[in-house]
């Protein structure tokens, strides 16, 4: 085993680890004190602050030096502990290093072989030093079993004999010494090499000082005093906010002047003329100054017990010992009015109350009360009343406010003239009651609806005539109010009404009504509420006023629209019609509907609307259904006609434009049906209106595609387009405005669909109840805008009732046409006609063969009531009614069309134009035709 001196001689070669700890001090800080204040403070010098140090007087400086102390015992606790612990720990941890390196090396492969070798230590030594710098040891030495060196870091070494016992190692046990070296503590472990026959062939020492292990300490005490010092910076900050607060809670206030403060704040709290009471957390009186003993009339000895025990009201001690903050809150403590103001100091901390004497500003606070009423009263009144432009919800507007704030009931009436929208006449006191309310149901004044024509003398009547309010303030002693009705007064006043204000409804100089305000719970009315009585009854007049213009308008607007409206219509074969018409809530609109009787059984169906609401818009509606009855009289194509309906709309707006009127008629819309119960076929053109439903025979609900074209007035003469459509017999063609589909909130597919579902529900239904299956579905409520609703069903003639021929270019196939004609009429039974027809159809046929064109055809077409006689041909040239002189020898064939007919005229069509004669069955429109031959010659 080495030598104890092989440590020494190791260390010669090892030295201790570079770099050290840097045991460093704070350099010094700002020193942490209680902060002077005051105006005159000085800045104490360094000696008084060390003293103050060693000798703190302020709480805060005991505070910080008891803390100061706690932290250096905690940290010299603290490094003591570590240190043992670490050196402990590091004598361990070189044992277990040395003993590691010892025996891998010796169990190393081929260190057995080198020891058995001619040189072991050529073998051993380059290997040990590689080892030692590898693991930071001190030593690596390889010796014989006889205790010779083999290898050494000082190769001076090498060879000589180590005298210590290595007996327990080459036992096979490890050898462990600790041992004081020239380097400090160290270490030395010794293990045995064996061959693979057990032998021991050598022995491995190694060793290491004990400061070649890392310290904790080191590691860890700059942490522990940087920690403490944390807390010392802590510690003394926390003692300069507690200072600093101290300071700033006394205003930097000594003890001498904080006695002082005292008594001047005593002084004054006793000396003012409000009462300061202050409560601790619960309830119980800690100071009362003396003019709280003198309001609340307290004994000599309160302090210390509780609120509620000091004989005061209930609401009053309650307040103050809740703690609860108020505002002004009045009490009454015998006869004083008390004003109590409260605001709490903290949670569970108390609170504090001031009390003022306000007995002196109770009468002048109830009247700013009743004048601050009365204020809220009419602003509520100019917000409430007028809401509508309904008479009658007016002057319930007007009992509603005023009930029972003002007083307990009221009632109105109004002139007979004013609810039927005229001008009051004033030549009568005669008035309806339309509107009452009050505190009770049960009131023995007269009902809603009762006629009232007050007698001369009663105060009514007088304030009707002199157009002033009438104050009566005792009911029971007004003998001209009692002689209205002396059993009707006895039940008033013996409900309990005492006092009455009477006010005239007036506006613009007129007498339109008057209201009654009556009290019974509250105190009778005085002078002071004649003032906004009269108020109230002004601005509810001028709201009244405005509905009776309004109610005018709107009934002059109406009886215009039902006038401009088609009363009946008229019963044809080709079409069985249902229509429905519906105001908007804001009044008579512009939606109209027609259906327009058609030469040739055939029948036109419109529906338009006008934009706004009012007489302008009814005119404008009756102007347009004018104007196309005019237009389809000309028996022009639907979307020929929307194009003259058109450029009238423009026209008219220019007129109006340069007129200097602002209401303009662009943006109407309308659409335009022609129906032929011959062919089944509707020829269709719309200008910004909704397209038809259209439900066929077995109930099935489509909406055709119709092309639509611009609103009337904004075409801007761009043509139109048509729409064709087959309709079979029994199919139901539904025309409406846009009112039954829009709605706000609802988007028109939306409104579509739920029409397609009413529709859907009619099948086999007659068309009005279709019509109000329709609405009842549509509209819940009454419609914003108005409503048309037309729906016609669709008949096809039998054809039987049609004969037609093809009539070739030859006067000599007049006589022809004319026979066959007259056979056909005969198989009608209308054998009486027969004549007449022949002249007719004879006249038309050879003008059609002498100015027209090929192909020309004849058709007779009989109706219920009337037989149509069609002429076509291939040119477009319209034939002119004149009256012939004596001289000419022609010229007379239209004029005897005209007279023998009930109507004539001319339609146009893609290939030419038809002449066409309308006779009445009867035959009672025709006439001696010799007179008429007469009179034509």
């Amino acid at each position: 085993m080495p030598p104890k001196d092989g440590p020494q001689e190791a260390g010669r070669t090892a030295g201790p680890p570079e770099g050290g700890r840097t045991n460093g001090r704070p350099e010094g800080g700002p020193t942490a004190g209680p902060p002077e204040s005051g105006p005159t403070a000085r800045r104490p010098s360094v000696g008084r602050r060390l003293l103050s140090l060693r000798k703190p007087r302020t709480v805060a400086g005991q505070v910080f030096l008891l803390q100061f102390v706690v932290v250096l015992l905690l940290i010299a606790t603290a490094v003591t502990a570590l240190v043992i612990q670490d050196r402990n720990r590091a004598i361990q941890e070189a044992k277990d290093r040395s003993l590691v390196a010892a025996e891998s090396f010796a169990n190393a492969r081929g260190t057995a072989e080198a020891m058995e070798s001619d040189d072991p230590t050529a073998e051993l030594q380059p290997h040990a030093e590689a080892v030692r710098k590898k693991t930071g040891v001190d030593y690596v030495v390889a010796l014989s079993p006889y205790g010779f060196r083999w290898t050494h870091p000082d190769t001076d070494q090498i060879g000589k004999h180590v005298s210590t016992s290595y007996g327990q190692a080459l036992e096979g046990e490890p050898h462990q010494t600790t041992f004081d070296s020239s380097l400090g503590k160290a270490v030395d472990s010794t293990v045995a090499v064996f061959n693979d026959k057990g032998t021991a062939v050598g022995l491995v020492t190694v060793g290491v000082t004990v400061d070649k292990v890392t310290s904790v300490v080191q590691q860890q005490l700059p942490v522990i005093l940087a920690a403490g010092g944390v807390a010392l910076l802590l510690a003394a900050g926390g003692s300069a906010l507690v200072s600093g607060r101290l300071r700033r809670q006394t205003r930097g206030l000594g003890p001498v002047e904080m006695t002082r403060m005292y008594e001047h704040h005593d002084a004054v709290l006793h000396a003012v003329r409000e009462g300061v009471i202050i409560l601790d957390g619960d309830g119980r009186l800690l100071l009362v100054n003396d003019e709280a003993r003198r309001l609340l009339a307290l004994p000599p000895e309160v302090e210390g017990r509780p609120v509620t025990g000091l004989g005061l009201s209930p609401a009053l001690a309650g307040l103050l010992g809740s703690g609860r903050a108020a505002t002004d809150k009045v009490f009454l403590a015998g006869d004083t009015l008390l004003a109590v103001n409260v605001r709490p100091v903290g949670p569970k901390a108390g609170s504090v109350a001031t009390l003022r004497d306000t007995t002196e500003l109770r009468a002048l606070a109830g009247r700013a009360d009743v004048a601050g009423g009365r204020l809220q009263l009419l602003y509520e009144a100019s917000t409430r009343i007028g809401t509508t432009l309904d008479m009658k919800r007016t002057a319930e507007e007007l009992t509603e406010v005023t009930v029972p704030r003002f007083a307990d009931f009221a009632t109105v009436e109004l002139a007979e003239p004013v609810l039927q929208g005229g001008e009051p006449t004033g030549a009568s006191t005669a008035m309806r009651h339309i509107a009452a309310a009050g505190i009770r149901a049960d009131a023995p004044l007269d009902p809603v609806g009762t006629l009232v024509s007050y007698a001369p003398g009663n105060p009514v009547a007088t304030g009707i005539a002199t157009g002033r309010p009438v104050l009566v303030a005792h009911l029971a002693s007004a003998d001209d109010w009692r002689a209205q009705d002396p059993e009707r007064a006895r039940q008033v006043i013996a409900y309990g009404i005492h006092s009455m204000i009477s006010v005239p409804l007036q506006a613009r100089g007129q007498l339109l009504g008057v209201v009654e305000f009556w009290r019974s719970d509250q105190d009778p009315f005085e002078p002071d509420d004649v003032s906004p009585a009269e108020e109230l009854a002004t601005r509810a007049a001028v709201c009244i006023d405005n509905a009776r213009r309004y109610t005018r308008e709107h009934t002059t607007a109406v009886t215009l629209q039902r006038s401009l409206l088609p009363g009946v219509l008229p019963e044809l074969s080709a079409l069985e019609v249902g229509h429905r018409y519906l105001p908007a809530q804001a009044g008579v609109g512009g939606d109209w509907y027609d259906v327009i009787p058609l030469p040739g059984a055939r029948v036109a169906l419109v529906v338009g609307d006008v934009v706004g609401h009012g007489l302008h818009a009814a005119a404008t509606m009756g102007r347009l259904r004018t104007a196309v009855h005019n237009f389809a009289a000309l028996d022009l194509p639907p979307d020929e006609l929307l194009a003259h309906l058109d450029d009238l709309v423009s026209r008219i707006d220019q007129d109006a434009e340069a007129e200097g009127k602002t209401e303009s008629v662009t943006g109407a819309t309308c659409l335009y049906a022609v129906y032929d119960p011959v062919s089944g076929q509707c020829v269709l053109a719309r200008a910004g209106h909704p397209g038809p439903a259209l439900v066929a025979p077995d109930g099935s609900v489509t909406f055709p595609d119709i092309p639509v074209a611009p609103p009337l007035g904004v075409g801007g003469g761009l043509p139109g387009e048509k729409a064709v459509l087959r309709l079979a017999a029994d199919s139901r063609l539904v025309l409406y405005t846009d009112g039954l589909v829009e709605a706000r909130g609802r988007d028109i597919d939306v409104g579509l669909g739920m029409l397609r579902e009413a529709l859907a529900r009619t099948h086999g239904a007659t068309l009005d109840d279709t019509c109000q299956t329709v609405l009842d579905a549509m509209l819940r409520t009454r419609p914003s805008d108005d409503v048309a609703l037309l729906v016609a069903r669709t008949r096809l003639l039998d054809p039987d009732q049609v004969a037609e021929w093809e009539v070739p270019a030859d006067p000599a196939a007049v006589s022809r046409i004319r026979a066959e004609a007259t056979r056909r009429l005969e198989s009608w039974g209308l054998g009486e006609t027969a004549f007449t027809t022949e002249l007719i159809l004879s006249e038309l046929v050879t003008n059609a063969i002498r100015y027209g064109k090929s192909p020309i055809s004849l058709r007779l077409l009989r109706d219920h009531d009337s037989l149509f006689c069609e002429v076509a041909d291939g040119t477009s040239t319209s034939p002119h009614l004149r009256r012939a002189t004596l001289t000419d020898e022609g010229g007379r064939g239209l004029f005897l069309v005209a007279q023998l007919s009930r109507r004539w005229g001319t339609r146009y069509t893609d290939r030419g134009k038809i002449i066409w004669a309308e006779q009445a069955i009867d035959g009672g429109a025709t006439g001696d035709v010799s007179d008429l031959l007469t009179a034509s010659l």
